[in-house]
């Protein structure tokens, strides 16, 4: 599996043993991933980047604020790092709960190692993802914030399945007064094809 670059991706430990928060840490930097090892949930609040690539390995169990008070206070702030969840046997149906909550996986102590690494390396590749989903979102909405008037009822007809000629007929406008507008539309949002126009506005929409 392909690891990620290191200086683009954190897994953050929560546990309050320090046995399973060193041996998590020297298992994630032997693989050239960085390691930030908390042992309450309060001091990875305080030093959390929400800006960074990464995941989060989190205990159920732990004094003060638990794992799932944790999850709860990461969906309720809309951050979007992926939690995978550490937890004993007698902790299963607080693990499930979690997992109903979002968490990205959960994983039994002892744990394998590779069976963690595996899901670590999962993980951050589906931050990534939502990462660049964000990224996406955010750069077609302002595309499209560019659109004149014409522009977004033309892009609008588009959508909706309407051809050259039925948007000219339906405007009282040129099929070639269309087309002009179409590649003006098609270059502000940064798409090489309608295909790809249709989506992008597809995706501002739903931002």
């Amino acid at each position: 599996m392909e690891i990620p670059e290191a200086p683009a991706s954190r897994v953050y430990v929560v546990d309050d043993n320090p046995a399973v928060r060193d041996a998590i840490r020297w298992l994630v930097e032997e693989v050239g991933l960085c390691a930030q090892v908390y042992s309450t949930a309060q001091e990875f609040i305080s030093e959390f980047d929400p800006d960074a690539i990464g995941c989060l390995v989190l205990d159920i169990r732990m004094p003060g604020m638990g794992g799932l008070e944790l999850q709860d206070y990461l969906l309720s702030n809309k951050i979007s790092v992926p939690v995978i969840v550490v937890t004993g046997h007698g902790d299963v149906p607080m693990a499930v709960r979690s997992m109903k909550n979002g968490a990205f996986d959960f994983l039994q102590k002892p744990f394998n190692d590779q069976t963690l690494l595996d899901t670590i390396f999962l993980a951050i590749k589906h931050h990534q993802q939502i990462v660049e989903n964000a990224r996406q979102r955010s750069q077609a909405c302002q595309n499209l914030a560019t659109l004149t008037r014409r522009e977004e009822q033309i892009l609008k007809m588009l959508r909706a399945g309407n051809s050259s000629r039925k948007i000219a007929e339906d405007l009282h406008i040129s099929v070639r007064t269309v087309e002009g507008h179409r590649a003006k539309i098609m270059d502000k949002m940064k798409s090489n094809s309608v295909a790809e126009l249709l989506e992008l506005a597809h995706i501002a929409e739903s931002a």
